[in-house]
């Protein structure tokens, strides 16, 4: 059984879309950091997006763990010509598919982005690969927002639109457990 324990990155404060641009986290809270490396198990694999906000948080949860290769197979969902821009903008260029893009989530893409089909299909192409490598193993996942709702999404056979409506904070615990290709969720956005 592979037991996965996504955890979203660190902050960023970014108050825009934020897929594929690279921005920092704000890993300041040191008590915060030190409970969740305290709840994460040991022994544990541990690899993250391939970005600085995901690469960042999990150098500080590595010590005692086994740190795989950074994977931009798990990055957030890439927002093309809506990245870095404020979602009103966004609402306010494009408004009928920035609505359809929330409220139809599946084949809608961004111009120049993906659609949430195309982004689940990406992440669990490198999930598969890291179940078929450790078939038996803990894994500390560091991604984003959007790559741990399409795990949950996956697992519990929620639709887009219906795991949309989940909370998945900054340096929160969501667990999944994988086992001859049965999924099962055991907790979502914990916060240790």
């Amino acid at each position: 059984m592979t037991v996965w324990h996504w955890v979203r990155h660190g902050p960023t404060h970014e108050k825009a879309f934020t897929g594929w641009r690279d921005v920092p986290a704000d890993l300041s809270d040191h008590d915060q950091i030190a409970r969740l490396d305290e709840h994460l198990p040991r022994p544990a694999l541990i690899f993250s997006s391939d970005l600085i906000r995901c690469v960042a948080t999990a150098d500080r949860l590595s010590s005692g763990r086994i740190r795989l290769d950074h994977d931009p197979d798990i990055r957030e969902f890439h927002f093309g010509d809506w990245d870095g821009r404020h979602f009103s903008d966004v609402s306010e260029t494009h408004p009928e598919l920035s609505r359809e893009y929330w409220e139809k989530p599946g084949d809608v893409a961004p111009p120049g982005g993906e659609s949430w089909n195309d982004g689940a299909a990406r992440v669990a192409k490198s999930v598969d690969r890291v179940n078929a490598a450790y078939p038996d193993a803990h894994v500390i996942a560091v991604a984003h927002f959007g790559t741990i709702l399409t795990q949950i999404q996956r697992a519990t056979g929620q639709s887009a639109y219906e795991v949309l409506a989940h909370e998945i904070h900054n340096l929160s615990v969501t667990r999944i457990r994988h086992e001859r290709g049965q999924w099962a969720v055991e907790t979502i956005n914990h916060t240790p």
